[in-house]
């Protein structure tokens, strides 16, 4: 009696095609995923860029107002006097160049200002106080300004 010859075939050989399959599955899994997560990304991305133009504002802004404290208060109100509003620049106004070769102006305004508000309107420039000057240093379109009191008696 022979015995009829019986091919055992292994488990995989019959899934041959299946791995592709999967392959194209996971492809397409990733893909829906990962424009979900690059979206997630995009605002830190911009994000970032608006940091560093800010931060690269900060310190010419900072650098000015700090030479407007060391000016007499004599000068300042001057500048002040010819101004003639908070809403005007000053002579002290100027034009700073960064170190890449952009160029951005300076505003800065001075005025007379109310520190007690003896008045009661709550408009912080008008019935001014002796001796006590509004120092604002801003660069137009940025949004970025940084201000100081100064005071005669300092």
């Amino acid at each position: 009696m022979s015995h009829p010859v019986t091919r055992r075939m292994h488990p995989r050989a019959n899934m041959a095609g299946l791995s592709y399959v999967e392959v194209l599955v996971a492809v397409a899994l990733i893909t829906l995923v990962l424009v979900p997560a690059l979206d997630a990304l995009s605002p830190g991305l911009t994000g970032s860029g608006i940091h560093k133009a800010t931060a690269e504002d900060h310190y010419p802004l900072i650098a000015k107002l700090e030479q407007m404290l060391i000016e007499p208060y004599g000068q300042l109100n001057s500048a002040a006097n010819a101004a003639g509003s908070p809403t005007t620049p000053t002579s002290y106004s100027d034009v700073y160049t960064y170190a890449s070769g952009r160029e951005a102006v300076r505003n800065v305004y001075i005025a007379r200002y109310d520190g007690d508000n003896a008045d009661a309107d709550d408009d912080p420039f008008t019935g001014t106080d002796d001796g006590l000057l509004w120092v604002q240093v801003a660069i137009p379109g940025s949004g970025m300004s940084i201000e100081s009191l100064v005071s005669e008696y300092d």
